[in-house]
């Protein structure tokens, strides 16, 4: 189980970065969406808002166990998580999260090659008192370096996310969003998981805020620098953001 820390999203910076009027609905492509959509895309990600790294923690740990007991090859098995902090007051810190995992481990010529195939389904919510956010999402990875030989996990695949977010301090923040994340050889060490250098993400996100300019569309990358640093671009701009606090600096 990982305790959840709270979501720190960015303020959000005023007029200049939306040039219509906040009650205009449009639906166009809202360019001007960039900050925000760095800001979902880095809580889609990191482990204090149950992002991918939360799940991918959960399948390793699985499938290494997994393997100790039976790794004939073929094996299929299931488990899944439940895991919250209760919600309590209005605008205090709280959230839930569901997951269902389906694996398979992998073989070459018949016989078991130290891999896993996994897939999830989830949801889960968040809040405290800078955001409130409810998402669903699943995912189908691949992981290498399953056994006590090897000493990283190597992750290749896709995960998705999409939900509802909200402000809880401007309330003309608000609005949906889909992500769609494709990972390549996103490197965990063992035992402690620690996120090494050179893995990457490729990543589209669309969505809608009716009262910040409506309907926006933005695609980008993310390159992992180990520990909890990765450097995000999108739209062409680029953070510095941590995967632990979920915060972002613009470069």
């Amino acid at each position: 189980m990982k305790t959840l820390r709270s979501i720190a999203f960015i303020g959000l910076m005023a007029g200049a970065l939306f040039s219509c009027n906040k009650n205009n609905y449009n639906t166009q492509p809202n360019t001007n969406a960039t900050d925000e959509a760095a800001d979902l895309v880095t809580a889609s990600i990191s482990a204090n808002s149950q992002g991918s790294l939360n799940g991918f923690s959960d399948m390793t740990l699985s499938s290494e166990t997994k393997i100790k007991i039976d790794s004939v090859c073929g094996t299929v098995w299931t488990d899944s998580v439940n895991r919250s902090i209760p919600f309590t007051t209005t605008g205090s810190y709280g959230y839930s999260y569901k997951a269902n995992y389906t694996y398979a481990l992998n073989c070459t010529n018949g016989v078991f090659n130290h891999s896993s195939t996994s897939t999830s389904t989830y949801s889960g919510s968040v809040r405290n008192a800078i955001l409130s956010s409810t998402f669903t999402g699943s995912s189908n990875i691949t992981i290498s370096g399953l056994g006590v030989s090897y000493p990283a996990y190597i992750i290749n695949g896709n995960y998705t996310r999409s939900g509802s977010f909200q402000s809880q301090t401007d309330t003309s923040y608000h609005g949906t969003h889909t992500i769609s994340l494709t990972l390549t050889n996103v490197t965990l060490t063992k035992p402690l998981e620690v996120l090494q250098s050179g893995g990457s993400a490729s990543f589209t996100i669309t969505g809608n805020m009716p009262s910040k300019g409506g309907a926006f569309s933005s695609t980008g990358s993310i390159v992992f620098n180990g520990g909890y640093n990765a450097t995000l671009t999108v739209n062409g701009i680029v953070y510095s953001i941590n995967l632990q606090t979920g915060t972002k600096i613009k470069k």
